[in-house]
C-alpha cells in the first residue's frame, strides 16, 4: 500500500519509535512518505535516505526551570505562523504526487487532517491516547487535576475518529473506548540487544535535558553514588559525577548496566528502563500531565518513585530501596516488538481487503 506517516517532532521518542514501524513497513514492501517537524526530519532523514521525508512545521514546547512555559510555548508558535500556512503547500504535492491509500499518525496532525480531507483510513500509533481512550487506576493528585483535564481535552481533539488506535504502554488500564488496542513500548534495535547484556552495576544514569536545572550537579556530588549524567552536552568528571555528551552505543551501554535511573516522566526513557529491569525515579516536567501519568503508574508498579521535586534526600532514599524495585521490574515481560508489529499487519491487512476497518 501507499502510506503517508506523520510524525510529531516534539521529542524524539516519537521519531525513534517511528523508525522501527517505518522499517517494519518497508520490509513488507510498502511504499512510504513521511511528513515530520523538528529535530525528528533530519534524523528520519539521516535514517531513510531512500525515502522522501517532508519537513514540516509544527509547535515546539518551551521549558524552563524542569517545567512547560506555556506562554513562551505560545509566543514561539505565532513567530512560525507564515511557515505554519506553507504546510498546505506540501499536502497539496503528496496528494497530487503520491496518492496515499493509508495514513498512521504519530501524534501527528497535519497528516490527520490530510486522510480527513481524502476520506482515508488513518492509524493512531502513540502513548498519549491512553488518557483518553482508557480508564486510569491511579490517584490523580489534585494539583494535578487541572492539568490531566486539559491534557485530555487535548488528546481528545488532536486525533478524533480514527479507524483504529494502537497505544503503547507499560501500564495496562481497561480500554472505555472500541477501535483501541494496547501494546507494549516500541524499542529501538539498541535496547531490544542490550537485554542479553542487562546487569546492575554501580553507577547511577541520569538523564537531565534541561540545563536550566541548576542545582542538580551540585546535588548530586554529595552523594555517596557514582552518578553519570547525559543531557547536558558536555564531556566533564567532577569527582563522583560524569558528565557525557550523547551517543547511541555509550547510553545505551550505561542504561543496560546502571544500578538504577533517574530522570523525569519521558515515556521512551521509561519504557526503555522498564525493559532493561532498572529502578526508576522520576521527576515529570510540571505541567506535562502525560509525564506524570507515566510516573504514577510507575510507582503503583513497583518499579519506581514519583517525586514532584528532586533533592538529595529523596535521591538517596530511592538508591536505599532501588533493590525492591529491581525484583518488581523482574516479572516484567516483552515480546521485542512484536505485538505491536503483528497488531499492524492484521490492520493494514484488513484495509487493504476491505477498504476501511470497520
Amino acid at each position: 500500500m501507499r502510506i503517508l506517516y506523520g510524525v510529531t517532532g516534539e521529542g524524539m521518542g516519537h521519531a525513534t519509535r517511528s523508525k522501527v514501524i517505518l522499517e517494519h513497513l518497508l520490509g513488507r514492501g510498502h511504499e512510504i512518505e513521511v511528513v515530520v517537524s523538528g529535530r525528528a526530519h533530519a534524523f528520519l532523514t539521516r535514517s531513510f535516505p531512500e525515502l522522501k521525508v517532508h519537513e514540516v512545521e509544527g509547535l515546539v514546547m518551551v521549558y524552563e526551570d524542569n517545567r512547560v512555559r506555556k506562554s513562551k510555548t505560545a509566543a514561539a508558535l505565532l513567530k512560525k505562523l507564515s511557515e505554519v500556512a506553507d504546510n498546505h503547500d506540501r499536502m497539496s504535492a503528496i496528494k497530487e504526487n503520491f496518492r496515499p491509500e493509508l495514513v498512521i499518525s504519530d501524534f501527528e496532525s497535519l497528516s490527520y487532517y490530510f486522510a480527513k480531507s481524502e476520506d482515508l483510513p488513518i492509524l493512531s500509533i502513540d502513548n498519549m491516547q491512553v488518557i483518553n481512550r482508557c480508564t486510569l487506576e491511579v490517584e490523580i493528585p489534585d494539583e494535578d487535576q487541572g492539568n490531566f483535564l486539559l491534557a485530555k481535552g487535548i488528546v481528545k481533539a488532536k486525533l478524533p475518529h480514527c479507524d483504529h488506535y494502537l497505544i503503547t504502554t507499560f501500564f495496562y488500564p481497561p480500554l472505555r473506548k472500541q477501535r483501541t488496542s494496547l501494546f507494549p513500548p516500541i524499542l529501538r534495535d539498541a535496547i531490544l540487544d542490550a537485554k542479553a547484556l542487562a546487569e546492575r552495576g554501580p553507577h547511577v544514569l541520569v538523564y537531565q535535558t534541561s540545563d536550566t536545572f541548576t542545582e542538580l550537579l551540585p546535588t548530586l556530588r554529595k552523594l555517596p553514588a557514582q552518578f553519570i549524567v547525559y543531557g547536558l552536552k558536555r564531556d566533564e568528571q567532577l569527582g563522583n559525577v560524569t558528565l557525557k555528551g550523547f551517543s547511541e552505543g555509550g547510553f545505551v551501554r550505561d542504561l543496560a548496566t546502571a544500578r538504577a535511573v533517574i530522570a523525569g516522566g519521558g515515556f521512551s526513557l521509561m519504557g526503555e528502563a522498564v525493559y532493561l529491569g532498572k529502578p526508576m525515579l522520576t521527576v515529570p516536567l510540571k505541567g506535562q500531565f502525560e509525564q506524570t501519568l507515566n510516573a504514577l503508574y510507575l510507582a503503583k508498579l513497583g518499579y519506581g518513585e514519583h517525586h514532584r521535586e528532586l533533592d538529595g534526600d529523596a535521591i538517596a532514599r530511592f538508591l536505599e530501596r532501588s533493590d525492591r524495585y529491581a525484583d518488581a521490574l523482574r516479572g516484567y515481560r516483552q515480546d521485542r516488538n512484536r505485538q505491536i508489529l503483528d497488531g499492524l499487519d492484521r490492520l493494514i491487512d484488513e484495509v487493504k481487503a476491505k477498504g476501511r476497518l470497520v
